[in-house]
């Protein structure tokens, strides 16, 4: 009985490997139908989920093609607004504009008719101007349309690209009265420049003429520093240039200014404290129109401060106008510190505590 089984078991085997790859491709087929019904449910969600995808990128790619579509169709229409845009007219008109603000009457800015988008400069009888401009003329005309520039392009594809400008010295062979206007215009293009109105996106301004630098960096009276707008001073020393930064501290002030800085710092120089004192007094309150002498005393009320007040006057005119010599006087600091204090009040006296609060960088 043992044999026969023995027997029985031996011939499956010798089957089995008389018929090996049948046998195999038998077990395969068996192993992925055991494989396949084992995981039925999660070969059915990914199939399904594979389904979707493919729909979805169907999809995608059909909003693909709209939209590049789109895109072809707007920078048609760009351009088509483009080509309308590059006309020199609107630039005639508003150069004109400006020049007949400014008090440029003798001359104006007409198309040409040569040439279609230039244009050419006649006098009021029809003549060109052609080399009778003066230099002023020329470069104030010139700075027009630099400045009309800004808003466009010579290239057709260039008009709505942002720009970085540098203006390098714009008031040469202008007089005093040209230097505001152009001031005014160019903190215009900061104001645009800074409420994202401008297709400029970086400005450099460089001069030699500290007017000029004051006027365009003037920002407030009260503002003394911006994140976006830095200050570089070029100095040439031996023939070689060197670029100093400034970071965003002005490195230009005026006399004014630095009057109220030697009063503020105190380095305890007693005859530039007087000085400062007595043309701070003498500059703003004459400005102003005012007798700075007599009114600031009479400001006050209480007699002792009446005669505080008139020893400071002459306590100023005297250091600003002699020197006093130290082996025989000996300024009393704490006397300095009143004559301050008294200072302060006049100010405050005439009501203008918020300059001096200003000046004196005092936040009220």
């Amino acid at each position: 009985m043992l044999i026969k089984k023995g027997n029985e078991r031996l011939n499956e085997h010798n089957n089995i490997i008389a018929n090996k790859q049948s046998m195999k491709k038998e077990l395969k087929e068996d192993f992925w139908e055991y494989f396949v019904e084992a995981n039925r449910d999660y070969i059915s969600n990914a199939w399904e989920n594979d389904q979707n995808s493919a729909k979805a990128i169907d999809g995608l790619k059909k909003k693909k093609g709209t939209l590049r579509n789109r895109i072809e169709e707007l920078n048609k229409s760009i351009q088509a607004k483009e080509k309308e845009t590059t006309s020199v007219q609107p630039a005639i008109d508003n150069i004109n504009s400006e020049l007949a603000n400014f008090g440029f009457t003798g001359f104006r800015i007409v198309p040409s008719e040569r040439q279609k988008n230039f244009y050419q400069i006649k006098r009021e009888d029809g003549t060109l101007v052609e080399n009778t401009l003066s230099e002023g003329e020329e470069t104030f005309i010139t700075f027009l349309y630099f400045m009309q520039m800004c808003g466009g392009a010579i290239k057709l594809d260039k008009v709505s690209s942002k720009k970085i400008l540098i203006i390098d010295d714009p008031i040469c062979s202008l007089d005093s009265n040209m230097l505001f206007i152009v001031s005014s215009i160019i903190k215009e293009l900061i104001k645009e420049i800074k409420e994202d109105r401008s297709d400029v996106e970086q400005l450099f301004v460089l001069t030699h003429n500290v007017y000029f630098h004051k006027e365009t960096s003037f920002i407030d009276g009260r503002t003394k520093e911006l994140n976006d707008v830095h200050y570089w001073m070029l100095r040439k020393i031996h023939n070689i240039t060197q670029i100093i930064p400034y970071e965003k501290i002005n490195p230009i002030k005026s006399s004014y200014e630095m009057l109220w800085n030697e009063i503020r710092e105190d380095h305890g120089s007693y005859i530039g404290i007087r000085n400062a004192m007595r043309r701070i007094l003498e500059n703003y309150f004459s400005m102003l129109g005012e007798n700075w002498g007599d009114t600031l005393i009479n400001k006050f009320d209480v007699l002792e401060e009446k005669m505080m007040c008139r020893s400071l006057l002459y306590w100023v005119n005297d250091g600003s106008h002699s020197i006093s010599d130290d082996f025989y006087v000996d300024d009393n600091p704490d006397m300095i510190c009143q004559y301050k204090e008294v200072f302060q009040k006049m100010f405050i006296q005439m009501g203008h505590e918020a300059h001096y609060n200003m000046m004196m960088k005092i936040n009220s």
